[in-house]
């Protein structure tokens, strides 16, 4: 058994592709719990099908990925306020207009570009950690720590907005700008987890953690501390499965945390299904 688990790590790229699951599990989760509480899971969905004109255009200009999928995931957010605040729609259907629109157009940028550079960007799409490079380790690292400390630092402000918006005005809070800077770092987090489960499966990782973890804890700091416990043995375990069974890495991780949001859901001492048929939603407790 302790083979199973030892054997891969010989190999240079599990270490860097085990570094990069680690974080990305720790930070998805972290961020997914401001969405869970505010109801924006569409939100993460939207910054992350936003991120594929910027990898198009900064590959095709010879520019950091990283850099032009922040770009991209940062303007999505932009117009989609500037929608919402500026005519009658309302935002989750500006969130849906917006997505569809830049998704389209990465999609139609990557296929010319892969027409005419004969190389594949689909690994953007579904992720590839096992394919990824020193560099790549450094940018998510720098990514994770910045979106740690963003939250250390902030943490009673943005708690403070994300259960009682008209309690944080009243007190005073800048609520333009913690709403901002939300929306940077759910786009910092998406960029950061790209190469792990691609911008189509990374609303998983964002969500279903943290989801989980509402399940079986009753307190937000604790639902961010075990979720993000989950979403680290989710991709640890997801890793291994890829590797062991030649399986696309990012729907790995994506199919383990689904199953223990599953037996969450059902097994939960005290929202299971199975444990608890009678069980009435309450909301999570501030903390």
């Amino acid at each position: 058994m302790l083979d199973l688990l030892l054997d891969p790590l010989q190999y240079g790229f599990m270490q860097r592709s085990l570094i990069v699951a680690i974080v990305v599990g720790i930070i998805c989760s972290t961020v997914g719990s401001y969405l869970i509480v505010q109801r924006l899971a569409l939100l993460g969905d939207a910054i992350s099908h936003s991120l594929l004109p910027g990898l198009a255009i900064a590959f095709a200009l010879g520019m950091n990925m990283y850099i032009g999928a922040f770009i991209a995931g940062v303007l999505s957010t932009v117009i989609i306020s500037w929608i919402h605040q500026r005519s009658a729609i309302k935002e989750d259907a500006a969130m849906g207009i917006v997505f569809s629109a830049f998704f389209a157009l990465g999609i139609t940028l990557i296929t010319i570009i892969q027409k005419d550079n004969k190389i594949d960007l689909n690994h953007f799409l579904f992720g590839n950690v096992l394919g990824v490079t020193p560099g790549e380790v450094r940018d998510t690292s720098i990514i994770a720590a910045i979106v740690v400390l963003a939250i250390m630092l902030f943490y009673k402000e943005l708690l403070f907005y994300s259960f009682d918006k008209l309690g944080a005005t009243a007190a005073g809070l800048p609520i333009p700008q913690i709403s901002a800077g939300l929306m940077v770092l759910i786009a910092l987090t998406v960029v950061a987890s790209m190469k792990t489960v691609g911008v189509i499966l990374v609303l998983s990782l964002l969500i279903t953690p943290g989801a989980t973890a509402y399940l079986l804890v009753p307190r937000f700091h604790q639902v961010m501390i075990v979720g993000a416990i989950l979403g680290v043995i989710s991709s640890i375990s997801g890793l291994y499965l890829s590797f062991y069974l030649n399986i696309p890495s990012g729907p790995a991780i994506v199919l383990v945390i689904s199953t223990l949001f599953g037996l969450a859901f059902l097994f939960s001492p005290s929202q299971g299904v199975l444990t608890q048929p009678k069980f009435t939603q309450a909301e999570t407790r501030a903390e």
